[in-house]
């Protein structure tokens, strides 16, 4: 083999002698066990290569040991963690295919790119299965907006969103936005997709076949995103603007060519595997491919489409370039295929074929540049146990008693207000308005409500589907985090009309090597597992986001929970605004004194301390259970799941969306502040007619739901009464005002 690639490239000896992989994120240990499965050393293709398979990115490293805790199998589930996407049965011979990722490094740098890449390497995912992407939603987070950085990131953001989607006809109906000064300077980009799919034409991403040519689809390969993986699997540092050239560029209008002609593809039948070149680019699709199937693959790289001159082989297997795809056939099947993507106007050029020596073997004018097992690329990395130690932090949170801190706030007219127009509570029109959420006339739900719905055509099914995760109260406590993040999700999902089906998630944490950090990953795992299996939603794909920090430290712990549930029938579909004067109102659940990591002590006090609130996984299923029955029994209006605001917000909310007041009536053993904004768990508002509200309480008690009707729906006001004292006196459309005007407000500012 040649060890001396190109003259501006150091030779193996040289690596190991200044020790250059360490550049490349690559350990002392590491490097000695890549030489040992090559029984030599790597020369420069060979350990770029390695660096970024065995990347946190791509290897999982540092969290493997942590993911095996999550539930992945149940009796819907057809495709679980491993490949491009998760599947699920949703009956008729149709399934449901989704993911989350992040894109979190590539937009703290360049924020247009790296959120609409982002965008685009989603909905890779998601064709690559066979299955055409119906809808996207997002989860991000950002830094306090009076920041000007931080608007600027904001901004460019949703513009990278926005534009991507926009272009490409696939609706972005949903998701979430959390503004809190943990995230400034690392913002968190996580996108969703959500596609629809036969059963007979799921696809997976193997190298089967011996011999069976290998072929590239998409636009040429550039010097974009080298080391993206890399540079995702480290801390933003002041290096970070250095790296620029590690933030892929993305062209929508690619993407859509390359999906129509994939899908068509895949729907002649002749796709023995595919799968779209993500993190790491050629590189992890070449040697994932063929290690799913147990063989190995040869790639010549004289064949990879350039669009720079002198591209060496490093740069072309490291490159992330985007909008491609790697797909396999048999060999009496490459005049059709190329045939397909000739009418797509795309070129399809055979860059490899698929060998049976368990080895990626690359070829460069004529001769091997670098022969690596696949075996040590995909199944041989190190997995990592990393130290996990409780932070100081939460013992002394234990200790806090915060009503005896907080003396009561008596103008709560004032106080809900503020929290109204708090940017994470708020109207996010701002954001949803620059999207087109109604491109292919499915979306029945529209961004605003507690979950989106999406019809499914030719049935009276629906989709539904949610983002969530209330990252305050991960970092107060974990584990109560991660178990309230999947509960929220799904009373989401059931508030909408649907039975909760799984979800997908994105771990987003700071670095893992810090023992408090990595406590917090397996706390919130073993939270988020818990509630999985309680509720019968499995995990079924993901990402993890590690080494999230700034200057100041980690971010807030953020596992980002993406839930997609079924509607049976349309007409079960639910919405949170009231609907009709006179409707009775009804409170689920029960409030208890817990002010822990809620809006109301982030805006009112300036804290976010003490412990979150609890939440019991059985009070909760029930809950769910008696909702998702009464909502297909027809006794159910409207429906609004209680999160950041409490009942206060949940009521704002419901009579805004609905465009009608409401007379609340509350009798009560606690504070009246207390009453109002606590964030407890397991709660729900209902809006009943008032003929069916009896039968309806009757329906909640039996199955052991607690159940108050506080109130009617009527006028244009929102009154509330606490204790026949009236603590909150507002007209909707001022409420409205304020709700919708504080995003643009501290925009313009």
């Amino acid at each position: 083999m040649t060890q001396q690639l190109s003259a501006r490239e150091p030779n193996a000896e040289q690596i190991e002698q200044q020790e250059l992989y360490k550049q490349m994120g690559v350990t002392d240990e590491e490097y000695a066990m890549i030489c040992g499965f090559l029984g030599r050393k790597p020369n420069y293709v060979e350990i770029g290569v390695f660096s970024v398979m065995w990347s946190e990115h791509c290897s999982y490293k540092n969290s493997k040991p942590v993911l095996r805790k999550f539930p992945v199998t149940g009796p819907k589930v057809l495709m679980g963690p491993g490949e491009g996407a998760g599947i699920v049965d949703i009956g008729d011979n149709q399934a449901v295919v989704f993911k989350i990722e992040s894109h979190n490094h590539p937009s703290a740098v360049e924020p247009y790119q790296g959120a609409a890449t982002g965008v685009g390497g989603i909905i890779r995912d998601i064709f690559s299965m066979g299955a055409r992407p119906v809808a996207l939603l997002n989860s991000l987070r950002f830094g306090k907006l009076d920041n000007a950085r931080v608007k600027y990131l904001f901004e460019h953001v949703v513009s990278g969103i926005a534009g991507y989607g926009n272009c490409i006809g696939i609706p972005t109906v949903g998701g979430e936005i959390t503004f809190d000064e943990s995230y400034e300077g690392n913002p968190l980009v996580n996108a969703m997709c959500v596609g629809l799919i036969d059963h007979d034409k799921i696809q997976k991403g193997v190298a089967q076949g011996v011999g069976n040519p290998v072929f590239y689809v998409g636009p040429a390969t550039g010097r974009d995103g080298i080391h993206g993986a890399t540079f995702a699997s480290e801390e933003i540092t002041e290096e970070s603007e250095a790296k620029r050239t590690a933030v892929q560029v993305g062209d929508p209008f690619m993407e859509k060519l390359v999906l129509e002609a994939c899908l068509e593809l895949i729907d002649s039948g002749i796709v023995v595997g595919i799968q779209d070149m993500g993190a790491a680019g050629l590189t992890c699709s070449s040697a994932e491919m063929a290690s799913k199937a147990g063989n190995g693959m040869e790639l010549y790289l004289d064949e990879v489409p350039q669009r720079e001159e002198g591209m060496t082989p490093y740069e072309m297997m490291l490159s992330e370039s985007q909008e491609r795809m790697l797909f396999v056939v048999r060999p009496e099947h490459e005049d059709q295929a190329r045939a397909i993507f000739k009418r797509w106007g795309l070129d399809c050029p055979k860059v490899g074929k698929v060998t049976d020596d368990g080895n990626l073997r690359l070829f460069h004018k004529g001769e091997e540049v670098a022969n690596m097992p696949v075996k040590a690329l995909v199944d041989e990395c190190p997995v990592y146990d990393n130290p996990s130690q409780e932070p100081a932090y939460y013992s002394a949170n234990a200790d806090l008693k915060l009503l005896e801190t907080y003396p009561e706030v008596t103008d709560l007219n004032g106080a809900l207000k503020q929290i109204l127009a708090s940017p994470t509570v708020a109207s996010k029109e701002w954001v949803y308005n620059q999207y087109d959420y109604m491109v292919r006339t499915s979306t029945a739900v529209r961004p605003g409500s507690d979950a989106a719905v999406v019809t499914i055509p030719g049935t009276r099914k629906a989709l539904a589907m949610t983002t969530d995760c209330n990252s305050r109260y991960v970092y107060l406590d974990p584990e109560m985090g991660g178990r309230i993040a999947v509960s929220e999700a799904a009373r989401n999902i059931v508030c909408s009309g649907a039975e909760p089906l799984a979800i997908t998630d994105n771990l987003n944490f700071g670095n893992p090597k810090k023992p408090e950090i990595f406590w917090q990953l397996e706390k919130a795992v073993d939270g988020m597992a818990d509630a999985c299996r309680q509720l019968n939603t499995p995990v079924i794909g993901g990402n993890v986001s590690l080494y999230n920090e700034n200057a100041k430290g980690a971010i807030y712990p953020t596992p980002v929970v993406g839930m997609v549930g079924l509607i049976k029938d349309i007409d079960h579909i639910t919405t949170q605004g009231f609907k009709r004067e006179g409707d009775e109102i009804l409170l689920l659940g029960e409030t208890k004194a817990e002010l822990g990591g809620s809006e109301f002590q982030y805006v009112i006090h300036g804290k976010t301390e003490g412990r979150p609130p609890v939440l019991d996984l059985t009070t909760e299923k029930k809950l769910q259970e008696a909702v998702l029955k009464a909502i297909r029994d027809g006794y159910i209006a409207s429906a609004h799941d209680l999160s950041e605001g409490g009942l206060g917000v949940a009521l704002a909310e419901s009579c805004i969306s609905g465009g009608l007041g409401a007379d609340i009536s509350l009798a009560s053993g606690l504070r009246d502040d207390v009453e109002l904004f606590s964030e407890s768990q397991s709660r729900i508002i209902v809006s009943v007619d008032s003929e069916q509200a009896e039968k309806a309480a009757q329906h909640f008690a039996a199955y052991g739901v607690p159940c108050r009707r506080i109130g009617k729906v009527q006028g244009q006001s929102l009154t509330v009464t606490i204790n026949a004292k009236e603590v909150i006196s507002s007209s909707v459309e001022e409420l409205k005002t304020i709700w919708k005007d504080a995003i643009p407000c501290l925009m313009n500012a």
